[in-house]
């Protein structure tokens, strides 16, 4: 009997999302295995007890929104739920510059090759700029520190996966109501809203302003026929009789129930931490894959991600208002500083401010008595303008690093016969990096009139967190450079392929989601139905 499926796809954040979409349009059964949830508005995380974790060793009793793994010295933030890494990211979508892919690339990928895929996922996303009237505050201090150190000709607007209405203003009377949003219908169907500023972009937009890829890709791959199964938790990968055997946990009412399904083709885009360790575990500990390159797991970046604070006493920051970023500074070609990096003014969601207000519009409902709705009225327009971190700018930078990072299968001390996926990560050949992108941030606050804060986790440990991991599947020409070839495909294994962060062979110094999603788009062309 044939398989049910042409294609399974493990995961739906940029890579599964896109190779889901256009292999479906090809005709191929497709189906998406997901180790989260399908999230809803209603069902985002906001209060303390909510669902806000996802343990990958206890999936079954927490999958929530953000799966927070912590190695020696490095710790990685990634996106749990239909929609990957785009349900958590801050909507940056940028190209990286031709350079990129001069050096560490297969010959077979080029900037001028992928050109069309990069134009593709913008369109796709909807891509749009912050409009002219609703500059935030950190966009105009960024600008102004670029001005005054010299910079204005590497400052500019980054274009944005998100929704604007241009007649939204600060001026509208309680702008951050969510009345203020106007709904839509966007190219595959799906009911939208327009940002309101909310500031909320990293926890989950309520009025849906953002373009998450639930709404594009996976609804148009869905369009076609693909069959999405969330809380699906992948263990690994085996060959059988010419197809391949996809084993996973089904959970459910906080219990995990065995299975599998089988194709001719498999592609792993679980991200660069989910698809390496798949790899690994089918490889080490299930013996399932043994023929698997040797260079599985190496070469692995933090993209070079770094986060400074600033303290501006006598100025209004506002960062929890706005997109979470809407301008960067460019300074990867390495002309003005040695190292290579992008400046990004940061934002953070007021977690504790939407908990409050959510209060107040429960009490809102409840009540009968007019008098009490006019007064919890007024309470929530007060806390909609609440500002906790109103003097604090969030500096953000992304740079090229060493990839120097190695993924690997090791032992519990407690428990040597149980593997947990570590990492080795040494600083030393990045730190030069970390410590120009500190010194440029400086500048950059003490140009405005503020203040920053190294946080001791660098300062005195060393220690880096990034929501950017790439690499560990990498790229290659040969089993003895990478894993996988320009094509995605596994180095010894036909038909199993790997489309995601994993693959990216080095930093490229700047949010990678679109160069992710682009070759996914290349992949899924190049792949014959």
């Amino acid at each position: 009997m044939s398989a049910p499926f042409d294609v399974i796809i493990i995961g739906s954040g940029f890579g599964g999302a896109v190779t889901s979409c256009r292999l479906a349009e090809k005709g191929m059964n497709v189906l998406i295995l997901e180790r989260g949830r399908r999230w809803d508005p209603e069902d985002y995380p906001n209060e303390p007890d909510d669902d806000w974790v996802y343990d990958v060793k206890e999936p079954h009793m927490q999958n929530g929104w953000l799966d927070l793994r912590t190695f020696d010295d490095m710790m990685v933030a990634m996106g749990a739920g239909v929609g990957g890494g785009s349900l958590i990211y801050a909507n940056v979508s940028l190209i990286p510059p031709k350079r990129t892919f001069d050096e560490g690339w297969p010959p077979e990928i080029t900037f001028e090759g992928l050109e069309p895929y990069y134009e593709e996922v913008g369109r796709m996303l909807n891509l749009q700029k912050i409009p002219r009237n609703q500059l935030t505050k950190r966009y105009k201090l960024t600008r102004e520190a670029a001005e005054k150190l010299g910079y204005a000709d590497r400052f500019d607007s980054v274009p944005l996966t998100v929704t604007f209405d241009p007649e939204w203003s600060y001026d509208l009377d309680d702008p951050f109501n969510e009345k203020h949003s106007k709904t839509w219908i966007n190219d595959q169907g799906k009911e939208q809203g327009t940002c309101v500023h909310l500031g909320n972009c990293d926890i989950g937009c309520p009025v849906k302003a953002k373009n998450t890829l639930d709404f594009n890709y996976i609804a148009l791959a869905e369009q076609y026929g693909a069959e999405v199964r969330p809380l699906h938790f992948v263990k690994y990968i085996e060959p059988e009789d010419g197809s391949y055997r996809v084993h996973f946990d089904r959970l459910q009412e906080r219990q995990r129930f065995q299975g599998s399904e089988v194709a001719p083709r498999v592609i792993l885009a679980a991200g660069s931490i989910g698809s390496t360790e798949i790899l690994l575990r089918s490889r080490d500990q299930y013996k399932a894959l043994p023929d698997l390159s040797h260079f599985l797991g190496h070469n692995w970046s933090s993209n070079g991600d770094f986060l400074t604070p600033a303290i501006h006493k006598d100025r209004e920051i506002s960062s929890t208002q706005g997109p979470t970023i809407t301008s960067a500074v460019d300074f990867l070609d390495g002309e003005e500083v040695e190292q290579r990096f992008i400046l990004e003014d940061g934002g953070f969601p007021d977690i504790l401010g939407n908990y409050l207000e959510e209060k107040v519009d429960q009490g809102i409902k409840r009540f009968r008595n007019r008098k009490f709705k006019v007064l919890l009225e007024a309470v929530g327009e007060v806390m909609r303008m609440r500002d906790p971190l109103n003097h604090v700018m969030p500096w953000f930078a992304n740079g090229v690093d060493a990839a120097n990072g190695r993924l690997y299968l090791g032992r519990y001390w407690y428990a040597p016969c149980k593997r947990k996926l570590k990492l080795d990560w040494e600083i030393d050949r990045s730190e030069e990096l970390i410590e120009s992108i500190i010194q440029m941030h400086k500048r950059f606050a003490e140009a405005t009139g503020g203040d920053i804060w190294v946080s001791p986790t660098w300062s005195v440990l060393k220690n880096l967190i990034t929501p950017h991991p790439l690499g560990g599947c990498n790229i290659g020409t040969s089993p003895e450079n990478g894993v996988v070839n320009h094509r995605g495909e596994v180095f010894g294994y036909p038909n199993l392929y790997v489309a995601d962060g994993a693959i990216v062979p080095k930093a490229i110094g700047l949010n990678p989601s679109r160069t992710i999603a682009a070759l996914a788009e290349r992949i899924a062309h190049l792949m014959e139905k």
